[in-house]
């Protein structure tokens, strides 16, 4: 298995260590599979999966989100199995599934839908404002004289 060097990053930015296993998970995950999926981007922080779950109706299909991971599931009954269909091709697949998407820091799930087929997942990221960025003063050694002469005259 082929090993990244993440060590010059981590020199100038902090607080990715997750991001090197991250990208390990990434390299290691199989590509494609069942069903198949979009990831879509429709503003700054807003986003969509969509899978393609045809013949699952919504009692089959699970949506989980836990510490960071979302995890959506489908698992058919076989209650149209019956012993008097016989098939002579099967090409429609009846068969559980589950994949797992990593999210983010502050993207959470805010609406979940199937319709024609396709199930849509939708996320937003919302940083907290005490995230967001701000502006810090810089004081010089005179405005911090000032303060403590204001307050010495005021006691």
């Amino acid at each position: 298995m082929t090993t990244i060097d993440f060590s010059p990053l981590f020199r100038s930015m902090i607080g990715f260590d997750r991001f090197s296993n991250a990208l390990e998970t990434a390299y290691r995950s199989e590509p494609g599979g069942y069903p198949p999926y979009n990831v879509e981007v429709s503003g700054e922080n807003d986003y969509r999966v969509t899978m393609a779950v045809a013949g699952f109706a919504d009692k089959d299909l699970a949506i989980e989100v836990k510490e960071n991971i979302l995890t959506v599931s489908g698992a058919r009954g076989d209650e149209e199995e019956t012993a008097e269909t016989r098939y002579l091709y099967r090409g429609i697949a009846n068969r559980s599934f589950e994949r797992k998407f990593q999210l983010a820091d502050y993207v959470r799930v805010v609406d979940a839908r199937l319709e024609n087929g396709l199930l849509h997942v939708d996320l937003r990221r919302e940083v907290p404002e005490a995230m967001k960025p701000r502006k810090v003063e810089i004081r010089t050694d005179q405005s911090r004289l000032i303060e403590s002469e204001k307050l010495r005259a005021v006691a």
